[in-house]
């Protein structure tokens, strides 16, 4: 099976609705089983006539298994709908219509092969609302099965491990971003991992560096992209 991942587009920081369509049009290339969106779509300071464009673009992906999304912090925004000019219902009024699942602390089962599971974000218990745990969502699953977990920030490891996820993936980090605070989270304690690919008893995590940026239009210490994993049947 083959997914393409990506997370942090922030669509109109590097690129608006029209750009993102061309990188839409290069995961296609890949030819991807399931296209996987780990949070922050938009961004804060995103137009509503790029959201609506970016949102059409992902209703032109050809999948076997469609496209799954997670909120990241941002998608939501910070300031209320007049800031930007729409409203995190408008924005998954917008993804439904082409053809996104929107995935809340809720799990999927595909083909009967594989569990998606796709968690709320983090910033959701920080501002004191109710967000369920791993275990939660994944102890009732039948773990002869294949389980994706989709968490924006990758700050949970020990527990989704532990959970028996089979791979967790997550944006957020932007690889850093920046010389000289690129590992600034995980020397924190916010973040279990900056960049790349890890394993913790049997679960494998991915971390991207995002198809965007944020607030700035550069990176320093690491690229954009978007990923390419390829999972192997037993």
């Amino acid at each position: 099976m083959r997914i393409v991942l990506f997370a942090d587009s922030h669509i109109g920081t590097t690129f608006d609705g029209v750009g993102f369509a061309e990188y839409v049009k290069r995961m296609q290339e890949q030819n991807p089983d399931v296209v996987l969106i780990t949070g922050d779509f938009v961004d804060d300071d995103s137009d509503r006539e790029d959201m609506i464009a970016a949102c059409a673009a992902l209703g032109n992906l050809q999948t076997g298994y469609g496209v799954y999304y997670v909120y990241g912090n941002h998608d939501k925004g910070y300031y209320g709908e007049k800031y930007r000019g729409f409203s995190a219902l408008e924005l998954a009024q917008e993804l439904e219509k082409n053809g996104v699942v929107i995935l809340e602390d809720e799990t999927v089962l595909v083909d009967e092969r594989f569990y998606i599971v796709g968690r709320k974000d983090y910033s959701e218990a920080q501002m004191g609302k109710e967000r369920a745990s791993a275990a939660e969502l994944i102890k009732t699953l039948d773990h002869e099965k294949y389980i994706i977990v989709m968490d924006h920030q990758p700050r949970e490891y020990k527990d989704e491990a532990a959970c028996g996820a089979d791979l967790v993936l997550s944006g957020h980090t932007h690889g850093g971003q920046l010389i000289p605070i690129t590992y600034a989270g995980e020397w924190m304690g916010v973040n279990d991992k900056t960049y790349g690919l890890s394993e913790i008893t049997g679960t494998s995590f991915i971390v991207t560096s995002g198809i965007s940026d944020w607030a700035i239009q550069f990176k320093t210490g690491c690229k954009s992209e978007y990923v390419v994993i390829d999972i192997n049947g037993k």
